[in-house]
């Protein structure tokens, strides 16, 4: 018994040294861009009403997350109401008021959740299709000049 247990061990040493063991690790996949909580262009002030709200949590949000959609999962289930700006910075279930903070979008929920690696749950807007880098660089950005209602 214990020849067997040595030479399984060598065997398992030999195969390591040889990387034959590196195809039984977790495929990690492509390693994420670090997220940069500077005002990627601090010239253009990022409005609220126009910017995020009309230009993209209405188009990209609405149909899960205001009170008016067919099937408002997001505020039944997650409780986050994006039709209004308080509603928003309320945050929802799991989020609270972290889904937006002030100047840093890196740790803003509302910032991940968009992102490739959401902390919890699933990426939004759920199932796809996603925000595109620029789109998700305009909350990223309202975000870090402070996140007003303007």
């Amino acid at each position: 018994m214990i020849a067997l247990l040595l030479r399984s061990s060598l065997i398992a040493v030999a195969l390591a040294g040889t990387g034959c063991l590196d195809a039984l690790g977790p495929e990690l996949g492509p390693e994420l861009e670090a997220c940069a909580p500077e005002d990627s262009d601090p010239q253009r002030a990022i409005s609220f009403r126009s910017d995020i709200l009309d230009g993209l949590l209405t188009r990209t949000c609405a149909k899960c997350h205001t009170p008016e959609a067919r099937n408002p999962i997001g505020i039944s289930m997650g409780g986050l109401d994006l039709s209004r700006y308080a509603t928003l910075r309320a945050g929802g279930n799991i989020s609270g008021a972290g889904v937006v903070i002030d100047g840093d979008p890196c740790r803003s929920v509302l910032s991940q959740k968009l992102g490739e690696a959401p902390p919890f749950g699933a990426r939004m807007p759920r199932g796809g299709p996603y925000l595109d880098l620029v789109e998700q660089q305009v909350i990223a950005d309202w975000i870090a000049e402070g996140a007003r209602d303007n």
